[in-house]
């Protein structure tokens, strides 16, 4: 593992990452089935988000895109909830994940560890408070936006499952996962 790598994971940690693995893009499962959930509409950002389906991209694009890169860091979080209908402790780890990301990758960027990567995070894009694609514009800010690792078709449970990350964390917790593809 070179040095690059072992300071990211190492980085993770102090952010108060969980888990963490450097994975080889060869491992990861494409199904285009797991855009589904975002065609059902189930977190309400279909056509509303420049980086959710359907204006995220194709899916077979998407995939080949993905696939420019050999490597990338997967980390996850986990948050307790007071019971499964914890809807605001969910919110509360989605936002922190979306920061732990956005911190990970302003360090990447000023320790100039890596120059051209893709991220991936959870839901819809967290950069602007409303997306401009409900004001019938162009994405803001095209270099910061940050697609979900679903909206890919990538396959979460498949992945950190080969990683050794447990994708169920326990009862009443919920987990959120973020990619680093370079």
């Amino acid at each position: 593992m070179s040095q690059a790598i072992t300071k990211m994971l190492g980085y993770l940690e102090t952010l108060g990452v969980n888990h963490s693995a450097h994975i080889d893009t060869r491992d990861i499962s494409f199904n285009p089935d797991f855009r589904k959930q975002c065609e059902q509409n189930v977190c309400g950002n279909y056509q509303k988000n420049w980086m959710c389906p359907p204006n995220v991209g194709d899916f077979a694009e998407l995939k080949e895109k993905a696939l420019q890169y050999k490597q990338g860091i997967l980390f996850q979080t986990v948050h307790q909830l007071e019971d499964s209908f914890d809807f605001e402790g969910m919110q509360e780890g989605m936002a922190e994940q979306s920061r732990i990301l956005r911190t990970f990758l302003g360090w990447i960027e000023e320790n100039s560890l890596i120059t051209d990567f893709l991220s991936l995070g959870i839901g819809p894009c967290p950069v602007c408070s409303r997306c401009s694609i409900l004001d019938g514009q162009e994405c803001r800010l095209p270099e910061q936006a940050v697609a979900s690792v679903e909206a890919y078709g990538i396959d979460v449970t498949s992945l950190v499952k080969h990683y050794g990350i447990p994708y169920n964390n326990g009862v009443n917790t919920v987990s959120y996962v973020s990619l680093v593809l370079f």
